[in-house]
């Protein structure tokens, strides 16, 4: 039996802990080296990679194609978090914060950098009047799961999804405390969907654009390999509503921007203009 670990009085980082991500996790911000941003035609630059938090924007702004505003073309640059693209000195001007997705609107004066996947959704829902309820009741309801998303998403992505896949042993605690949250949260969303067709309401919004392609995704089996492990039949209504999504032309473009893996067809490394997606 292993000794029980004894953290230390003041906490120093040593060597990297092991797992799938230890080579580009560090204590420290800033840039590791000088490498400027590529720049497209379009206004809108993506800096990226299809990750959950990535693909909410591609999604996003392949809907607002699909409703006709042109001045949501975009250039979506591969951003390789594995080799630490992240942290080089353009893409760290745009985001201090080292993380996918970050976006700059060269479309106004001076231009305007955007980070966070959850304010890059807000943003580009007010700069296009679309995807967000004008009343307010209905607004506020939208922004509250948009925001829940942005909290919750790191218990299960960083706590489960990290221990039950990449962490490079299995620990039986963690396992079992971020599973139990998991479920948790698949069931706050099952009865939200068991009242609503979409999380905002009646009408399909950033709201559902910004959880989808975690817990609908994960439902699907697309995420972690969790279904079964899950038990996903457990939550009908999260099932209905994350393939009636998966349906939309515009999120099956979306889910394809920036993508390097998996089947040849879904792989769209970079984006810049409709025809790549054809």
């Amino acid at each position: 039996m292993s000794k029980p670990y004894v953290p230390p009085k003041v906490w120093t980082f040593e060597a990297p802990s092991g797992g799938q991500f230890a080579s580009i996790n560090r204590p420290v911000a800033g840039p590791t080296h000088d490498k400027p941003l590529p720049t497209g035609k379009h206004p809108l630059q993506l800096y990226s990679l299809a990750t959950p938090n990535g693909v909410k924007v591609t999604i996003l702004l392949e809907e607002l194609l699909a409703l006709g505003h042109g001045g949501a073309e975009y250039d979506a640059w591969l951003i390789r978090i594995g080799e630490g693209d992240q942290f080089g000195s353009g893409f760290v001007q745009v985001n201090p914060n080292s993380k996918i997705p970050a976006l700059l609107d060269r479309g106004v004066e001076p231009p305007v950098r955007v980070f966070e996947s959850g304010s890059i959704l807000l943003y580009l829902a007010e700069k296009f009047g679309a995807f967000l309820p004008k009343d307010l009741a209905t607004r506020t309801e939208t922004l509250n799961w948009l925001f829940w998303q942005m909290g919750s998403a790191p218990y299960l992505g960083g706590g489960f999804g990290h221990f039950y896949v990449y962490a490079p042993e299995k620990f039986e605690y963690a396992i079992n405390r971020f599973t139990m949250e998991a479920k948790r949260q698949l069931d706050v969303l099952d009865r939200r969907l068991g009242e609503s067709a979409y999380l905002g309401g009646p009408e399909y919004s950033i709201a559902d654009i910004a959880v989808w392609p975690w817990y609908g995704q994960l439902v699907r089996g697309n995420l972690y390999g969790a279904a079964e492990f899950l038990a996903v039949h457990e939550y009908p209504n999260v099932q209905r509503w994350a393939e009636a999504i998966a349906q939309r032309p515009a999120v099956q473009r979306g889910t394809r921007v920036n993508r390097t893996w998996g089947d040849e067809a879904s792989q769209v490394a970079e984006r810049h203009s409709a025809t790549d997606l054809a």
